[in-house]
């Protein structure tokens, strides 16, 4: 929770000092780099404490998660300086503000439809009361005075009606943002594979589920290779081949990107020997893949990864099985990358 003691934290002090203190040391304990545009998330994270923005990075952080670039993204506020070098305008509060706006919205056309309903009791109360006047007074229903707290109600009626159609409309408006942040937190960019926090997520299901579980961590052999003599570009299409491999060869099971060239596949519902054919599979199509460069077509040069593998006990957490099969997966390149090993 090092990112909801840190906001609570900032209302401690207002003090210039204290406040640049507090955004370096919430940069360094959620690993975010120290760039403009992360500092000017935490500016504004930790300037409001009690923002739509604190309250929504408090909960993604609630039991010790640490938010990653994609997260700031999704926030809206990834705040990076202009080209002319006066700075961008800057969005902190992003989609939390925007879903806030909404909320807000929303509650207070309940609150109108409430009153309308209010305004339409005493107005049926009048005309009854009035109904029973006249007919106390001689026995003759003022119509003209009915028929017109009649229309008025007719008329509070439609009206309520166009405010509750535009209240569900703009639920399903909500409802539709709201499951799209959602899946943008758990979904890599590049590669659109669940990431990190999906993977953690579906484990922790799976676990109490009681199913058979495995986890086997892949990292790109001599990836740094690639970008120094390619490029990025060329790195990301590498990347990206690899993930579609992954994704198609180990279908029925989840496949994330972990970070960087390292992917994670949890194994649910076969054991150990059948979740490395699997995986060897995959191994053995990118490594017979001939890549090549998509400018010039000249050869890439082999592409391959090596993995490590290894089987959760019951009551595992996720760390401690991943921290078993990145060993392997140390002893996987030790051997000469290329291959797999489970324990």
């Amino acid at each position: 929770m090092v990112g909801a003691r840190a906001v609570r934290a900032a209302s401690e002090s207002d003090s210039p000092r204290r406040l640049y203190d507090r955004i370096g040391e919430f940069l360094v304990n959620q690993r975010l780099d120290p760039d403009p545009g992360n500092y000017a998330f935490a500016y504004h994270l930790l300037a409001n404490p009690e923002g739509p923005l604190a309250r929504a990075v408090h909960a993604l952080t609630d039991g010790g998660v640490r938010l990653t670039q994609r997260d700031i993204e999704t926030l809206g506020c990834d705040l990076r300086p202009a080209q002319n070098g006066k700075g961008a305008k800057e969005k902190a509060d992003g989609l939390v503000a925007q879903t806030q706006m909404q909320v807000e919205g929303f509650q207070d056309m309940v609150t109108a439809i409430r009153a309308e309903t209010e305004d339409f009791g005493r107005d049926l109360a009048a005309s009854a009361e009035a109904i029973s006047r006249s007919t106390d007074a001689g026995g003759a229903i003022a119509i003209d005075e009915v028929a017109r707290i009649t229309a008025a109600m007719i008329e509070r009626v439609h009206s309520t009606e166009a405010q509750l159609a535009r209240a569900t409309c703009e639920a399903s408006e909500l409802r539709e943002k709201l499951e799209e942040a959602r899946d943008n937190a758990r979904r890599d960019p590049l590669t659109d594979l669940p990431n990190r926090r999906a993977l953690e997520e579906a484990y922790a299901a799976q676990a109490a589920s009681g199913t058979q579980i495995c986890v086997a961590v892949c990292d790109v052999d001599h990836f740094k290779s690639v970008n120094d003599r390619f490029g990025h570009a060329v790195g990301d299409r590498v990347l990206k081949a690899i993930a579609e491999a992954l994704g198609q060869t180990c279908a029925g099971h989840l496949v994330a990107r972990y970070g960087g060239e390292e992917f994670a596949v949890l194994f649910t519902g076969v054991d150990l020997r059948t979740a490395r054919d699997i995986l060897d599979t995959a191994r053995v199509t990118v490594a017979t893949k001939r890549y090549r460069l998509r400018e010039s077509d000249a050869p890439l040069g082999e592409i391959t990864f090596s993995a490590g593998i290894a089987p959760a006990a019951a009551g595992e957490g996720l760390s401690t099985v991943f921290h078993r099969a990145d060993r392997l997966l140390y002893a996987a390149k030790t051997a000469g990358r290329n291959c797999l090993h489970i324990g």
